[in-house]
Formats: structure tokens, C-alpha cells, sequence
């Protein structure tokens, strides 16, 4: 793989920084982080992975695209203390993402007590191994734009709204927040350690296999000439490609690196305005890019409790990080579609195809 990255207007990534950086992600195997897995190793950087034994979706994007043969493959789980250390204690990485997390709001009616293991303490042991080391230098901690105290009204939240959640998912990631922020204040400041944390919108992209997501339930459907089924078509949601918050991510850890004092604490990464639709006006054009057969309909019953109206302010990042978002609805729904039939349809160079998108993003256009 190439290693030269094009500069990006706005976005100031550099891959002469990630060059020969030891990387450690959490969650490497998982929908976001493989792709953060392959643009990582894109730009050269060392990446270790930390994930579960067995994929949480089958197919699942780290095996689809043989990752295994570019990421430092490390099995196991987050809510081991003594994994976390003895990972952070052999392979000395300088930098960390910690994306581990049960991320599905359905998932943690259904299992509560696992969803606030593995995303509270689980983040408290990557954090606590994290800071007995020298190594590392620069944390991002990604949480979710779900952690906020959702008042169901016509605003966009940013960073110093109240944190809050109401179903375990969300309010495990608001418990997040609260550690990190603790670890930093208590612990990483006095060492000259970046910590942030990183909150992002509804994320699409190909290669989601998870269950009660819009574009992968559509996408699973529609390969198999059956109609989408949908829950809440009048609910908002801030649609961004899976690229966008990623990009934000990377020029996070890097200006943590640089000035740790100026750019530790919270950030959102969400999408323009105009990403911030329906899930009818999402579906009905995710289903007019994917053509025919491709159609949907209403779920019967009763259903548990998801946020209606959900937007995210990105001011802090577009001023201070420079960050601006480079897709727009149609074109984030057009690229997510386009992966998806490709797979569907038996391309056997999903790697091609996704490195493609990455490189285009980095020129401000996903569409291969």
C-alpha cells in the first residue's frame, strides 16, 4: 500500500507524522475500526489491534478484508485488567484509540449488565494501563453524540451540554465521558498526556454488518429482493459517513501529540446540517441508489425507547482542529450503497475497493 497521503483542504493529516507510530486500537475488528485499521496503516503507521475472539457480526469487515495481514491481531476483552497492561506493557504504543464498546442502543435493553461492563470498565482498565506506562502519549476515547441528555428539541448539542442517557447504551457512554475526564484531570495532565474523548453521529459506511442499523438492515434485505423493515421513518438522525468522524479522530490524536494542554477534552464530529434527516428520507434514498427491488415498510408492535431528534455542533472542531466534514448526505448514502452491491454482487477485492474510498475521501470525493 502507498504510503503518500494528498493534503485535504481544512484537514491537516499528515502521513509523515503516523510514519513508524505504534498504534493501539481497541476494537481494531469492529465495523470503525477496521477501516481506522487500514487508513492507519495506509499513512504507516504500526498498528496493534485489541478485540474480542469471536466477531460480533457475521460477515464480519476485519476478515472481509484480511486485515490480519497489515494489524498486529490481539484476541481478548477489555474488562481484563491484566490483558490491558500486559498489551500496553509489550508493544510500548504511543498512541491509543479506544473504540472496544457493546455499541448497540437494542443490544443493551436485552443485556444491560454487559454494556455498562465493557463500555465503563472497560475504558477505566484501557485507561488505567495506559497511564503506568511512559509510551504513551496521546489518548482519543470515542464515545457517542447519545451520551448528551437528549431534551427531544430542535438543538444541537455541543460539548458542555449535560451529559446524560436513557437507555444503558447511552448512558454508559455518558459514564464514559465521566472516567475519561477523571483520568485526565487526575492522572495525564500532570504527565503531559493527551485525553480526549470523540462523539459522533450515526455512521454508515460499507462493510456494517451489525443488527438494528438503517443501511446494513437495508443492505442484508435488499441483496436477498426483500422490503426493509423499519421502526421510527420520522426520527432524525446526524448521517455521516463512516470517513468523516475517522478523519476527525486521527487529527485529534495528532494534535494531542503536539499540545496535549490545548486539545485534550471533548469533541464532536458530526455532520453539516443538511446529513441531519429522517430515517424515511434516508431510506428512500439509500434504496433509490441501490435501484431495483430495493424497497420498505412499516415494523408492527411495540418498540423500546430511541432517541427522536438528535443533532451535534461541530463548531469546536471546525475552529480549533481545522476539521470540516467533505460528504454530503447524498454522497455518503451513494458511496455507503455502492460498497455494499459491490460485495453483494461478488467482488472479491473488497480491499481495492476501500482503499479507493479512503483515497478519494482524502481528495473530498467518496464515490469511486
Amino acid at each position: 500500500m502507498g504510503r503518500e497521503q494528498r493534503p485535504v483542504e481544512g484537514v491537516e493529516m499528515s502521513s509523515t507524522f503516523w510514519e513508524g507510530k505504534r498504534v493501539l486500537l481497541t476494537g481494531h475488528t469492529g465495523f470503525k475500526g477496521s477501516w481506522l485499521s487500514m487508513w492507519l496503516n495506509k499513512m504507516g503507521a504500526s498498528v496493534i489491534g485489541l478485540s474480542l475472539p469471536e466477531p460480533v457480526s457475521s460477515p464480519d469487515l476485519f476478515s472481509v478484508l484480511q486485515l490480519d495481514d497489515v494489524v498486529k491481531d490481539i484476541r481478548g476483552n477489555v474488562i481484563d485488567p491484566e490483558l490491558c497492561t500486559d498489551i500496553i506493557s509489550s508493544n510500548k504504543p504511543e498512541i491509543l484509540f479506544h473504540l472496544a464498546a457493546q455499541p448497540l442502543v437494542r443490544e443493551s435493553y436485552s443485556d444491560p449488565v454487559a454494556t455498562f461492563g465493557t463500555n465503563i470498565l472497560g475504558t477505566v482498565n484501557i485507561l488505567e494501563a495506559a497511564r503506568t506506562f511512559e509510551s504513551v502519549k496521546s489518548i482519543v476515547v470515542v464515545t457517542t453524540d447519545k451520551c448528551y441528555e437528549n431534551i427531544e428539541q430542535d438543538h444541537a448539542y455541543t460539548e458542555t451540554d449535560p451529559l446524560g442517557g436513557f437507555d444503558p447504551y447511552s448512558s454508559s457512554k455518558a459514564c464514559a465521558e465521566i472516567v475519561a475526564a477523571s483520568y485526565r484531570r487526575s492522572f495525564f495532565e500532570d504527565r503531559n498526556v493527551g485525553l480526549a474523548t470523540a462523539r459522533a453521529g450515526n455512521v454508515i459506511g460499507g462493510g456494517d454488518w451489525a443488527i438494528d442499523r438503517l443501511i446494513p438492515d437495508a443492505a442484508r434485505a435488499w441483496s436477498m429482493n426483500k422490503n426493509l423493515k423499519i421502526r421510527y421513518p420520522l426520527a432524525t438522525r446526524p448521517w455521516q459517513h463512516v470517513l468523516e468522524p475517522l478523519s476527525g479522530y486521527i487529527l485529534l490524536a495528532e494534535k494531542l501529540w503536539k499540545d496535549p494542554v490545548a486539545y485534550s477534552g471533548a469533541w464532536n464530529f458530526g455532520p453539516d446540517p443538511g446529513s441531519v434527516v429522517s430515517v424515511k428520507d434516508a431510506v428512500s434514498l439509500a434504496a433509490d441508489k441501490w435501484g431495483s427491488g430495493a424497497g420498505w415498510e412499516m415494523l408492527d408492535g411495540n418498540h423500546v425507547h430511541e432517541a427522536g431528534l438528535l443533532q451535534l455542533n461541530s463548531s469546536k472542531a471546525n475552529n480549533m482542529l481545522g476539521w470540516v466534514t467533505r460528504t454530503d448526505f447524498e454522497n455518503a448514502i451513494e458511496g455507503t450503497i455502492e460498497w455494499y452491491k459491490k460485495y453483494y454482487v461478488g467482488d472479491l477485492n473488497m480491499m481495492a475497493l476501500t482503499l479507493k474510498q479512503i483515497e478519494n475521501f482524502e481528495r473530498s470525493n467518496l464515490s469511486v
